[in-house]
């Protein structure tokens, strides 16, 4: 296999462009576990392509749920009203990993066995927080190799001895498991989409300060619009009730991550770029990056047709923690290099253990061409 080349055409001018980026996969997916356990059928618009949607789709099919692609950006799900096709099944996420862990976390509402893996960089990552925690909650769980990895075998809630997963409104008591907070956001975003299914809901215990918080407020916001509002979200516990979710038309917006690219363009090449329908409402964390573009020099202008972002002089480097945005980095990390003064980023030690080490191998592309990059112990100096 020889390495592909992609020549890069050099800007000779200040960008001018409106750039349509696809749905948001983080609400994507939050959206697909929501209508998979729904009554009734739901209807997703503007969902994206990726390998991410893709899995997920194929995944919660094969658990009962009936989907229907119109085209290109709208699917429709037939809900399975909280009721699994029975294991054995087996579940391929791809490299995924957001799907690997919600339906990880989801096969813990079904009945038998089900085995979900995926390609050998997925298996490289780790998911021990989840699987002790749904151990403790009842399921079944099994790893193929190595604890905390992919392959994983889940013996669903329903079908273990004095378990049952999927009655609602039975019984006073409220299940508690305890998590670390400053692990992925997804290990608990698993247990909050599954926890209205689980006999008076779910008290989930942080034992560590909580990280990327903002994520956690996007899979509550997605949960309220499928009619499961009672989730509370603090520093040290996430609490959510007993419900069932309904069926809904649900628009997805633009992907505000991908959006930071052609946004992070007009940072560096100077112009402005727009990005449609990211409004100042956005449910994502990440469309505060253009708030971090203000910071270093950038006009930032939002309102209900999208967010633009201009530059017209010096970029300047700034100092942030980046906990709460650590999908972006790498956008952030390739910017810098522009800006007239160094720029330190901290707060995200944990992105080491990324599909890829994130702060070391930004180093070592970055210093390739030309930048100066100092790995710290949570972040970068660039």
């Amino acid at each position: 296999m020889t390495d592909a080349v992609y020549p890069v055409q050099t800007a000779d001018h200040p960008l001018d462009a409106v750039v349509e980026v696809p749905g948001s996969k983080s609400i994507a997916n939050r959206a697909l576990v929501c209508a998979t356990l729904a009554e009734g059928v739901s209807v997703l618009h503007n969902v994206p392509g990726g390998d991410d949607t893709a899995a997920m789709l194929d995944c919660v099919a094969l658990l009962g749920a009936g989907v229907n692609r119109h085209d290109e950006t709208r699917v429709e799900v037939h809900g399975t009203s909280g009721a699994l096709h029975p294991g054995p099944l087996v579940l391929q996420s791809r490299l995924a990993g957001t799907t690997s862990r919600f339906i990880t976390a989801l096969c813990a509402l079904g009945t038998g066995s089900y085995e979900i893996d995926g390609l050998p960089p997925l298996r490289g990552r780790p998911m021990a927080p989840l699987h002790d925690a749904l151990v403790a909650i009842g399921a079944g769980v099994t790893c193929g190799e190595v604890w905390g990895h992919l392959p994983v075998t889940v013996t669903g809630r329903s079908g273990r001895s004095g378990h049952t997963a999927s009655i609602i409104g039975t019984g006073t008591g409220t299940g508690t498991v305890q998590i670390r907070g400053d692990v992925s956001s997804q290990y608990i975003t698993a247990l909050m989409l599954i926890a209205p299914y689980l006999t008076g809901g779910l008290r989930i215990e942080l034992t560590t300060p909580l990280i990327s918080r903002p994520y956690l407020g996007i899979t509550a916001a997605v949960m309220a619009e499928f009619g499961v509002p009672d989730v509370t979200i603090a520093d040290d516990i996430v609490t959510v009730g007993a419900g069932r979710y309904s069926a809904l038309d649900f628009v997805i917006e633009p992907d505000a991550s991908t959006a930071s690219y052609p946004l992070a363009a007009a940072a560096i090449c100077g112009g402005s770029v727009r990005v449609p329908d990211l409004g100042p409402n956005s449910l994502q964390g990440d469309a505060a990056f253009a708030d971090v573009l203000a910071r270093m020099g950038c006009d930032v202008r939002r309102d209900a047709t999208g967010t633009t972002v201009r530059r017209n002089g010096d970029l300047r480097g700034i100092d942030i923690d980046m906990a709460d945005l650590s999908d972006l980095v790498p956008t952030l990390a390739v910017v810098a290099p522009f800006a007239t003064t160094p720029t330190e980023i901290t707060g995200v030690g944990f992105i080491r253990a990324k599909e890829s080490d994130r702060l070391g191998d930004l180093a070592h592309e970055l210093s390739k061409c030309g930048a100066r990059v100092t790995v710290l112990d949570d972040g970068l100096r660039i």
